[in-house]
């Protein structure tokens, strides 16, 4: 009890992300539009909304045969979201506003490493405020929203490339991640035919031709890829679905975490496109450490073809 003699409610952790994608979808009330607005899978979106009802405690949509429409609750929720993703914006965009003209932030996307980038940035402007973001497979759109200032990731961008400039920096294979038991293990290479009949992991949230290219839909032949039924959220989650062998997956060729691991392998798979490894900005950013940065990358983070 409170000194008021008023029970305290509990604090409620509200992810802003998710906020922000019931306003797309009660401004849409049909699921297929709002995840193509917001460039995410249907059944993502779907899941992530139902977070959000799980944190809050009530139904805030209801689906019917003509769409969807808000809940009583969820038509009392919606002035007080769109408010805070305004506030949220509002905010972020005042801090940036007030920081030392001399900053800059550089996300960089799971394993990838920039530190010999930052640190000749660092070097070439020991004045200046050079910070460093790690950012999930399915944070890229912080280039776009403002909350890093370069991003260092690998193709195909999950996010729109209008207004964006991307740098390649270097081509990257891809290769077929592998219970350690599976029949292609210890093979020097294969091809997409030696894999054609089996389903790779499925990503959630991801736009279409970001999912596409990690499962390999179509195949080099035309042929659509097998539906499988796993569906994980994260690389961790992809890691443990091919070592039960439920799946196989393609993976990065120089990521180094399925090595960390003795139950799986990776072989290279020829024949297939790679993926790229980029920096990636806004068009028209005036900052000029932004520049420097794409430079500093140019010059140390990319390799011989």
């Amino acid at each position: 009890m409170s000194e008021t003699g008023v029970e305290s409610q509990p604090a409620i952790d509200l992810d802003l992300r998710l906020v922000r994608y019931f306003t797309v979808v009660a401004e849409h009330l049909n699921f297929a539009r709002a995840a193509e607005a917001l460039h995410l899978a249907q059944p993502s979106l779907s899941r992530q909304i139902q977070r959000l009802e799980d944190v809050l405690g009530v139904r805030l949509l209801e689906r019917t045969p003509q769409g969807s429409r808000l809940t009583v609750a969820g038509a009392a929720f919606l002035p007080r979201a769109q408010a805070l993703v305004h506030a949220a914006q509002q905010a972020a965009l005042t801090a940036r506003s007030a920081a030392p003209p001399r900053t800059i932030t550089i996300g960089y996307v799971e394993d990838l490493v920039i530190s010999p980038a930052v640190r000749d940035l660092r070097r070439r402007h020991p004045g200046a405020h050079v910070r460093t973001r790690h950012l999930d497979w399915d944070e890229t759109t912080a280039l776009p929203e403002r909350r890093v200032d370069a991003l260092v990731a690998r193709t195909p961008l999950p996010i729109p490339t209008d207004g964006l400039r991307v740098t390649v920096l270097y081509d990257e294979p891809r290769a077929l991640l592998l219970p350690a038991t599976h029949p292609l293990a210890g093979k020097e290479s294969v091809t997409a035919a030696d894999f054609a009949d089996e389903p790779l992991v499925a990503c959630a949230g991801m736009a279409a031709l970001w999912t596409g290219f990690w499962r390999l839909d179509p195949r080099p032949n035309g042929d659509p890829a097998p539906l499988g039924h796993m569906i994980v959220d994260t690389f961790e989650d992809k890691l443990e679905t091919v070592a039960d062998g439920r799946a196989i997956a393609l993976v990065p060729a120089d990521d180094p975490r399925p090595a960390l691991r003795d139950d799986l392998t990776t072989v290279p798979v020829e024949g297939i496109e790679p993926c790229q490894v980029v920096v990636v900005t806004r068009n028209g950013d005036r900052n000029p450490l932004v520049s420097h940065f794409v430079q500093s990358a140019k010059n140390l983070l990319m390799r011989d073809a």
